[in-house]
């Protein structure tokens, strides 16, 4: 199994945008629009994936399964974005070193294809999951 050491963008997204305004955080599309990362085109062929296949995003933080994508911004090798949105709040470090916000730039992670079956948890369960049964 491939696995790929990057390091980690994020910020907003027209899809991302138009999802939220529309008031679908809790439908799949919103999954498809923000549970993603995109990868260089040399980088996903690295991985040995295709566009919207599964992957395991690991930092010092935590780790998360997000659907793999093909940037198109690239050519950015070695370099990866996310959506901001849960799935990317996952990865990255909450100090804000007093600026009120997180540091979106720069986090290193892993990629690596997710285990057979394994598929990124739409937005509802995300927040069950992550944020609500493991803060009690």
């Amino acid at each position: 199994m491939s696995k790929i050491d990057l390091e980690l963008t994020s910020g907003g997204t027209i899809n991302q945008g138009i999802v939220i305004k529309g008031g679908g955080k809790s439908l799949p599309v919103y999954t498809r629009n923000v549970g993603i990362i995109f990868l260089d085109p040399e980088d996903l062929k690295s991985l040995g994936v295709y566009p919207l296949t599964p992957v395991l995003v690991s930092s010092k933080m935590n780790k998360v399964i997000v659907f793999a994508q093909e940037s198109p911004d690239a050519p950015h090798k070695g370099i990866a974005f996310m959506p901001r949105g849960p799935w990317c709040n996952l990865l990255v470090n909450p100090d804000t070193m007093g600026s009120g916000c997180s540091m979106f730039k720069g986090t290193e992670i892993s990629v690596e294809p997710a285990s057979d079956g394994k598929k990124p948890l739409n937005m509802p369960e995300l927040i069950k999951q992550y944020y609500l049964e493991n803060a009690a």
